[in-house]
């Protein structure tokens, strides 16, 4: 039998995978060993390793297993024991392994009743794939080179399970497309292209299209871990979604959305509603809200790309630990907001909520026509590189945060409008500067700050308009003046590197540690403006 997962906090899970001390992807943070989670064939008869050919991540899966359904040992089985199934319209037929009358064919929805493992092949132009087990069983899915649409509803639905497995074949290429209406649309029918009623992993090296046209793409009403796979998703709606959980392992996963593009929606269930980025490569281009946790979003290693969307990464609370994650947003490009508590305040004060973002390692690039780093609570960078290329109008920031803004390491670039200035608050204990320009530069300006010695200790080049720049890194020390130039040449990662001051103007001058006193809603530095 199946173990079934405990149930800790957010909190809890959160100390358990080492998230206050987690690296890059890649590296192996303090206490915590480095895993693999995709797979591929190992030795005869067994199919399915979950430790063959992944990259280093993050998060131990000792501690993922704590808090989710997800067992690298579900990717390990027997071949002889697997039940084949040949989809064809009106012709569908299953043979071999033990459990081969656990499938059920009805002319075109073959239906599964118990668990086992099935490979699936062949195409259905008009039918459905259904899982209906036992709330015990675990049900193991091989897609090799299956092709299923329907034009009534959802081509593959899990109606019962403890988990169903849908491993993606070496090599096999797969599709999924669902009906543009369907014609059952009650409060518990399916409403995506895959739909799962219990627990549901991703796994295997081959690919997989999934045409989600009538709502969403992916869908686990319970949790949901992508362990590997080269997925597209094209949702009218939500792209990837998990109830409980959203969890990224490994893997490519390309998502379109019409909504929200990958995203952890339950607000009933303490602990739940969170997603995790671990590892692999996330692309979406989302209509509202590009990556989404009603509880708590961290992105610990791997690539996760936000191309398009109206807020970036929202959620009650967000942590980047590691890995890299680029946003570009029409409104705020990292909100934390929502979840179950409320912000908001009297007379125009703006009140200080439950909300917090903690950047603690990676790399994190914003490019937002709203706040760029937007808090409605505090916020905390103690490492790693936040670069913001902010709003070019007056009435946002490219730092935008209720309560305090501290910074205690790695370094910061924030840059847009003069208008809504936020800057590192009291607590902090990495030092910094506030850059004013007297006039908007264009996007591709170099803006250079060089020590009294006429070295450069930054470059930063402009993405769009700019009039400000707050920044802070090692090389800034308090009460030492700084002067800023426009101009010269940059050799730049994600708008930041080294400078020459050769064809460099200087603009201006700053003192490391005084900040203008506080502007908009953040609370500011405080310190005198130069």
């Amino acid at each position: 039998m199946k173990r079934f997962r405990t149930h800790l906090s957010v909190t809890a899970l959160a100390l358990a995978l080492g998230l206050a001390g987690c690296s890059v992807a890649g590296s192996t943070p303090t206490g915590v060993s480095a895993v693999t989670a995709s797979g591929s064939t190992t030795s005869a008869g067994t199919t399915g390793s979950a430790a063959a050919t992944g990259t280093a991540q993050a998060v131990s899966l000792d501690a993922l297993a704590e808090d989710t359904h997800y067992d690298a040992d579900d990717l390990t089985w027997d071949a002889a024991a697997e039940v084949a199934v040949t989809l064809a319209d009106g012709a569908s037929a299953a043979a071999g392994g033990t459990s081969s009358d656990a499938v059920k064919v009805d002319g075109d929805t073959v239906t599964i009743t118990a668990a086992g493992t099935y490979r699936l092949s062949g195409s259905l132009s008009d039918g459905q794939v259904v899982v209906a087990a036992g709330e015990e069983d675990v049900v193991r899915i091989i897609l090799g080179g299956a092709a299923i649409t329907s034009s009534t509803g959802s081509p593959f639905v899990v109606q019962g399970a403890n988990e169903a497995i849908v491993y993606l074949e070496d090599g096999s290429s797969n599709s999924l497309g669902d009906a543009s209406t369907y014609a059952d649309q009650g409060t518990d029918a399916p409403n995506a292209a895959l739909y799962s009623m219990a627990d549901l992993t991703v796994a295997g090296t081959g690919s997989l299209t999934v045409d989600g046209n009538f709502n969403d793409g992916i869908s686990s009403k319970d949790g949901l871990v992508l362990a590997a796979g080269t997925v597209t998703v094209d949702a009218a709606d939500d792209g990837i979604v998990g109830k409980d959980y959203a969890v990224l392992l490994d893997g490519a996963y390309q998502v379109t959305a019409g909504d929200d593009g990958f995203k952890s929606d339950n607000g009933e269930d303490e602990g739940r509603g969170w997603v995790l980025i671990n590892g692999g490569t996330l692309n979406v281009s989302a209509g509202d809200d590009g990556i989404k946790a009603f509880n708590t979003l961290t992105i610990a290693a791997g690539t996760a790309t936000v191309e398009e969307s109206e807020e970036g990464l929202e959620a009650q609370h967000i942590i980047v630990s590691g890995g890299t994650a680029t946003v570009t947003a029409n409104d705020d490009g990292v909100n934390a907001s929502g979840g179950s508590t409320s912000s908001g305040g009297m007379g125009g004060e703006m009140a200080v909520g439950d909300y917090t973002v903690d950047i603690s390692g990676g790399l994190l690039t914003i490019n937002s026509e709203g706040d760029g780093l937007d808090s409605n609570g505090n916020a905390s960078i103690s490492g790693g590189t936040v670069v913001v290329n902010g709003p070019t109008n007056n009435g946002n920031g490219a730092l935008d945060v209720n309560g305090e803004l501290a910074v205690t390491g790695g370094t910061v670039a924030a840059a847009g409008s003069a208008g809504m200035v936020v800057t590192p608050g009291a607590s902090s204990t990495q030092s910094g500067v506030q850059v004013t320009l007297e006039s908007s530069v264009p996007a591709g300006t170099v803006v250079q700050i060089a020590d009294s010695y006429g070295n450069v200790v930054a470059a930063f080049v402009t993405t769009k308009a700019t009039a400000s720049l707050v920044f802070s890194s090692a090389a800034i020390n308090d009460g030492e003046e700084y002067a800023v130039y426009t101009g010269g040449t940059a050799t730049v990662s994600a708008g930041i590197g080294e400078g020459s001051l050769d064809g460099a103007t200087e603009q201006d001058t700053a003192t490391g540690g005084e900040y203008t006193a506080a502007q908009g809603p953040g609370g500011g530095g405080g310190g005198p403006r130069w």
